[in-house]
């Protein structure tokens, strides 16, 4: 397994402690038996307050705080997102194999989780273990969980060793790739194109983009000084340019919100 350096910080890191496996349960959410990997920099050095800290994931893992942060435009990104993942089917459900790489504040994965199809199947990944905790305390409180069709992993988005190629029908990234390095992002989006399948296989990503208006440049700006450090990528950039070279040349649609300050970019594989 690929591994990123930790480094030494001062804040205290009892979240680095192994959590117990996630266990099965009558709701059919799979045990989590993938080992541990590392804590990445990134996430250490820049975002442990917000991702990996268990008492401020609880803290922070609450609908009205992701309305604030993404300005009221939570449940409209969220929809956009599960309606492209059930864009083609006849029953509005969402079918086949789908991956969501991340945990995802507030309640995506419940909505999500709601509409699979009766043998379709979920996995979530996250690299930080007390996220998937968390995201199970979620899931079990949810009435909608059928039988086996949820998992929940422990891997690195940019080591996907556990799952062979081509295994889904669609991957969706709900804003990981602003909080990611260069680097790490090509590596992730790398993975995600991997295990999707080819003819009509779908990646799905919502994030961040260039607002229109130079009044939100400048207040989002302010915010990615704080709080982003590797956001502002995405708006010089479009996010093809951190596709595999195999996937620039696929077809991709583009759909800008909230006066361009978020995208979603779907592209077939």
């Amino acid at each position: 397994m690929d591994k990123l350096k930790l480094s030494d910080t001062a804040h205290d890191k009892s979240y680095l402690r192994s959590p117990n496996q996630l266990q099965t349960s009558t709701l059919g959410i799979s045990p989590c038996l993938h080992p541990n990997p590392p804590i990445p920099y990134y996430l250490e050095n820049y975002y442990w307050w917000a991702y990996v800290s268990p008492s401020m994931i609880r803290t922070l893992d609450r609908k009205f705080l992701v309305d604030i942060v993404l300005w009221g435009n939570f449940s409209r990104l969220r929809d956009a997102a599960l309606m492209e993942l059930c864009k083609f089917s006849s029953s509005n459900m969402i079918e086949g194999k789908t991956l969501q790489l991340s945990c995802v504040y507030a309640n995506l994965t419940e909505h999500l989780v709601e509409r699979l199809a009766p043998d379709a199947t979920l996995d979530v990944v996250d690299v930080v273990p007390a996220q998937l905790e968390n995201l199970e305390r979620k899931l079990r409180r949810s009435n909608s969980i059928k039988n086996n069709q949820v998992t929940l992993s422990c891997y690195d988005a940019i080591n996907l060793d556990g799952f062979d190629d081509e295994t889904f029908d669609q991957v969706l990234l709900f804003f990981l790739l602003h909080e990611t390095p260069d680097d790490v992002r090509k590596r992730a989006l790398a993975e995600a194109c991997r295990v999707l399948r080819p003819n009509g296989g779908k990646l799905t990503i919502i994030d961040y983009h260039r607002p229109k208006s130079k009044l939100w440049q400048f207040i989002m700006l302010t915010m990615y000084r704080i709080y982003e450090p590797f956001a502002y990528d995405l708006w010089e950039h479009d996010l093809q340019q951190w596709f595999p070279e195999s996937m620039r040349e696929k077809e991709t649609k583009k759909e800008t919100f909230f006066g361009g300050l978020y995208q979603k970019v779907v592209v077939l594989k």
